[in-house]
């Protein structure tokens, strides 16, 4: 039997909530939003770069997000500095959408959902105000910086997701 994407039940954002609710709904929506747009693919489906010369493909994009989701929440906010990405390296900096060919994507999926609620848990002790400094550029950033960060970087990549599943088999949607 072949593996396939499961369907997601999309949670949507709150309309009236204190400022951490809405922005932790709002990230929940496109974390769950990435994974609706790969619902129901297979594996080879999955992998395909559908939008040539571009390496863009939805595994990859579910890849690049585990690795986003762990080094802004965990290794940033969180602390755990010496916490390596997952899928790429110095001498491969775009792993996650390059090496997609040979992926196992029911493992890469659990890895983002694993990466999602450890995300969680580190965010869930700082406050919004909390800053840190960041590693490579010494820059002061807030917990808060990094909720708005994170829902425009899910945004974005969506784009790409709606576009890439519109050319694997004509699916839109919202």
């Amino acid at each position: 039997m072949t593996w396939t994407a499961p369907e997601i039940e999309r949670r949507n954002e709150p309309y009236v909530a204190a400022e951490r609710a809405m922005l932790e709904g709002w990230l929940d929506y496109h974390r769950d939003t990435l994974l609706f747009k790969c619902q129901g693919l297979t594996v080879d489906q999955l992998r395909r770069r559908s939008a040539e010369p571009s390496s863009l493909s939805l595994l990859g994009l579910v890849r690049h997000m585990a690795d986003v989701e762990r080094g802004w929440f965990r290794r940033r906010v969180g602390g755990e500095a010496g916490l390596p990405p997952i899928y790429r390296s110095k001498g491969n900096p775009d792993g996650e959408f390059d090496d997609v060919d040979s992926a196992d994507a029911e493992a890469d999926f659990a890895t983002f959902l694993a990466e999602v609620e450890l995300a969680k848990a580190a965010a869930g002790g700082h406050a919004l105000d909390e800053t840190f400094r960041h590693e490579r550029t010494g820059a002061e950033i807030s917990v808060r910086w990094v909720y708005v960060h994170m829902i425009e970087e899910y945004a974005r990549h969506n784009g790409h997701a709606d576009l890439i599943r519109e050319r694997i088999d004509g699916m839109t949607g919202e």
